[in-house]
């Protein structure tokens, strides 16, 4: 049960957010589970990278996953803004959508341990899917936030960190 519906401070979510994310991490962790460590049919890339780099790759990718989405979350659901308003602080003057992001990272940590073909391919709907539940919440954040969503949305992508951001040489420091 969802307990933040109540908060004014939020502009809502897709319908079909929650379900879809579980349905294709089962999806891709019994995909990438089953490839990875029993038929091994499309893992054969593998090989060709030693254990020592896919180990520390796939544990930096996967922290990092989990920093920018627990981060992420703090921000929107671990405070209660009295005035609502468009949250530009810490990784979301990074990027729009940091716990999506996270979430990205996270199959992309997964995949990068055993090179799976076929998890690959899932991974590729899963960022589909983000993309789409993201652009209806953007719709959400617009309505309710006009002008001043729209111009962070020119001012921070999406989910794809920018190296040097517009009108800035620097990030925003979290407050």
């Amino acid at each position: 049960m969802k307990t933040h519906e109540h908060r004014q401070d939020l502009a809502g979510e897709h319908v079909l957010g929650d379900t879809g994310q579980l349905l294709l991490l089962f999806i891709f962790l019994a995909a990438w589970i089953i490839d990875s460590f029993f038929f091994k049919y499309s893992t054969f890339f593998s090989k060709y990278i030693p254990i020592f780099v896919k180990i520390p790759l796939s544990a930096i990718i996967l922290s990092s996953s989990g920093y920018i989405a627990k981060k992420g979350l703090s921000i929107v659901f671990g405070e209660i803004r009295e005035e609502p308003g468009v949250i530009r602080k810490g990784v979301f003057g990074i990027v729009r959508r940091p716990v999506y992001l996270g979430a990205i990272l996270f199959y992309l940590g997964l995949l990068t341990l055993t090179f799976s073909i076929i998890a690959a391919i899932i991974w590729i709907f899963i960022i589909i899917f983000y993309c789409f539940i993201a652009q209806h919440e953007e719709k959400l954040l617009l309505k309710k936030f006009g002008k001043d969503y729209e111009e962070y949305m020119g001012e921070v992508p999406m989910l794809i960190p920018r190296i040097k951001r517009k009108g800035s040489s620097q990030m925003q420091p979290e407050e």
